[in-house]
Parts: C-alpha cells; structure tokens; sequence
C-alpha cells in the first residue's frame, strides 16, 4: 500500500510504510506515533504459519489497510504482519484498545454505519467480521469469493454488505445472512479497486476498476446506470503511447466532501497511465439524478498519491514530493483555490514532514494494483507462426529429397547394366 490520508474528526491522519501518524489541526501538541513493529506479535502456529506461499513468511509490518468509522472516533488498522489494530481517538488523545490477528493478510476494512462490527477482507477472497464492542473478541467468518476481494463497504442502512474482487465481480449480500445473494453488479472488463455509497444517495453504488472507468449502479438491483470513460477526460497527447501498459488506467479510490446531509463533490484519483507518465490530476464529479457528471479539476504541482476532505469541507492532497507533500484546496467562487498559509497546513506538514522524510520513494507511490491487471495473450499468432515455420522446414527438405532422387537412380544405373 503506498502512502494514505484520511481524517478522523480533526486529526490528519497518514499511513506511511510501518507508521500511522495522526496530528490535531486545529491545535499544537504531539503527534500520534504508532510504529506497527513495536506491537504485539502473532505466536507462531506451524499448523498454519506458511499457508501464502512459503513455509517461512516475510513480516514487514507495512500497513495494508486502514479505516476510519463514520462518526470519527475509531480508526483501524492492518499489516503485513496480520495484525489487525483498533484506536479510539478522543478530542485530545488515543488509545489502543485492541490488538487481534488475522489468518491471511487484508485488502479492504470498513466499519458499520452503527460502529459495532469492523469488516475485514482478504487476498483469499473471505471476508470476516470483527466486533468493536468486544474488542478481544477473534473474527467470524462471514462470506467468501472464488478470488481475492479488493474493496468492501455496507449500504447506508447495514442491510447489505458490497464487495468487489479481482475477476470483475461486485457482489451485494445481505449482513446478516451473507449466503443470501441479492444481486451481482457486472459489466466492468478489469479488477474493481474501489467501492463507494454516497451519503444522500442510499440506494446508488459508484465503483472504480482498472479498466479505466466509473461506474453507477442501482446495487440493491444490480441494474447499471451509467458508465464514465476517464481516459476520454484526460489530454490525449498526454496518453498518446502505443506501450499498452502505459495505457493502463486505474482508479485508487473515492472520497466524498460532505456539508450537512449533502454531497458536494466525488473524487477519483487516477493510476496506472498516470503514474506512468507523471499526469498530475485530481477529477471530481457531481452526482445528481443518477447521473455522474464531470464537475471539475485540479492539477496540483506533483503527482498525488491520496487525496481526502477534512470537516470544514477542504480538500487536502498528498503528493509524490520530497519538499511539499501536503497542500490544501478550497472551494471558492466555484473553483479549487490552493491555500499555501493555512495555519492547519503548517501546524500538520511539520509534524507529517518527519516521517515522510523517512520512507523511499519507490515505498511511497508502491501501487498494489499493477500486477492485478489480466494479461492477454496472443496465442492465435504465436501458433500460426511456428506452424508457418514447420511448413518451411517441410518444404525445405522436400525439395532437398526431389534433388537427391535423381543422382541416386544415376549411380544405380550402371551397376544394372553390368
């Protein structure tokens, strides 16, 4: 996972490599450091340890996944250790309240809208279910896909429970009894990275892929509404390249900017082609009567790497950059204006800027989908090619022989007569 940003109630929150740091806005005092290595480690099962792909597992303590609750008080947390890390945060500190472990490593976390069970996806396609009010409490097993699951929300009311996995499937069942099947959502062509209900919209499903497009759907029914090509929103000069890896485009993830009960703005941020050719873009979108329009952009100095809104409603960007890796954007006179002198940018940029310095560039923008993408093959053309050049050589030594035939009757000709 490269570097993340979210917020919780007024901390910023980041995940880079192996450190959560969470830093209050709004006032100055110390950082929340959490260093994933120093935690508590899982006892070693030799039944069980090994079971992805070796008998001895490489641990890094790299943080895979994080979430945080809807109403803000609780983030939670997952490595590459298979630990799964539940904070609460009050108004001036936090506190771990759990430590529990996982059988394989995560994907994808999302609370429930009531706070009281944490969802937990994983690369073998299960998906369990954690209590938060029982917070010693192991995993249940709730469901399981045929790949591995690559994002996981709820509906707005917990009714449901929405997952998307690697073959181009999203999946609606219901919570309570996730063997019953409510609808599939299919019609995307590449892995589904990105799973979205807006607030204000209970019934519409937005989804990313790696195919390169959006999607809106009527989950509950599984019909598909809509579908936006964002190759078609980018400058085609800019994707002008023939190497068709380097067309690749993604979506890491969505936000919503939300005042009130309604939503401002849908964000995308874009992988794959753009990593690839340094495009720096951040799209937003308006959802209004089942439709996604384009609402606007913005093309901030870097590349971004996540991109979240705070309470106030601001945007704030983390970018591929060594010297400014934070900025903030507001909304005004509608445009995304940058706002270099917020106090809340410097107050956070200086406590942030110590662990960024700290993390490799090649750490910071790993992207975790490149080799999700399905590679095909041209096997038609490989095979006619090698049958062509068997008939060569067929050819080649049946006019070799034909050559041959008529010296051989000539030397057994005389010896005949004689």
């Amino acid at each position: 996972m490269s570097a993340s940003v979210g917020f919780c109630s007024r901390w910023f929150i980041s995940t880079c490599d192996r450190w959560l740091v969470a830093v209050d806005s709004k006032q100055d005092r110390e950082p929340f450091v959490f260093d994933c290595s120093t935690a508590e480690k899982k006892p070693k099962n030799p039944s069980t340890d090994g079971d992805e792909g070796g008998a001895e597992e490489t641990r890094s303590d790299r943080i895979l996944a994080f979430a945080v609750s809807p109403c803000g008080n609780l983030v939670a947390l997952t490595d590459d250790s298979k630990r799964l890390i539940l904070f609460r945060c009050e108004a001036s500190s936090w506190r771990c309240i759990s430590v529990r472990f996982v059988v394989r490593r995560c994907t994808s976390l999302a609370f429930s809208q009531a706070e009281d069970q944490l969802l937990a996806a994983d690369k073998s396609g299960d998906v369990y279910s954690f209590s938060v009010l029982n917070p010693d409490q192991d995993g249940e097993l709730k469901m399981g896909h045929l790949s591995m699951v690559l994002a996981v929300t709820l509906s707005l009311d917990d009714r449901f429970i929405i997952t998307s996995d690697r073959d181009e499937k999203i999946r609606v069942s219901c919570l309570r009894s996730p063997y019953n099947i409510q609808s599939f959502c299919l019609g995307h062509k590449q892995f589904i990275s990105a799973l979205l209900v807006p607030p204000g919209h209970s019934q519409r499903l937005v989804s990313g892929s790696g195919d390169g497009t959006l999607r809106l759907w009527e989950f509950e029914s599984g019909r598909h509404l809509q579908s936006v090509d964002l190759r078609d929103l980018m400058d085609p000069e800019k994707t002008d390249n023939d190497n068709e890896k380097e067309k690749r485009c993604g979506v890491r993830g969505h936000r919503c900017g939300v005042r009130g009960h309604c939503v401002d703005h849908l964000y995308s941020v874009f992988t794959g082609v753009l990593s690839v050719l340094r495009v720096s873009l951040v799209q937003f979108f308006s959802l209004d009567q089942d439709q996604l329009s384009p609402h606007s952009r913005l093309t901030p100095p870097h590349q971004p790497l996540d991109v979240t809104f705070d309470p106030e409603g601001r945007l704030w960007v983390l970018m591929d950059s060594d010297h400014s890796p934070l900025q903030i954007y507001t909304h005004r006179c509608g445009s995304w204006q940058c706002d270099t002198d917020s106090p809340d940018l410097t107050r956070v940029s200086a406590a942030f800027r110590i662990h960024w310095d700290k993390l490799d560039a090649s750490v910071r923008t790993a992207s975790r989908f490149d080799h999700l993408y399905v590679v095909n093959y041209d096997n038609v053309s490989e095979y006619m090619k090698k049958k062509q050049q068997r008939l060569d050589q067929q050819s080649q030594k049946r006019n070799l022989d034909q050559k041959r035939r008529p010296d051989a009757k000539k030397m057994k000709t005389p010896t005949a007569n004689s």
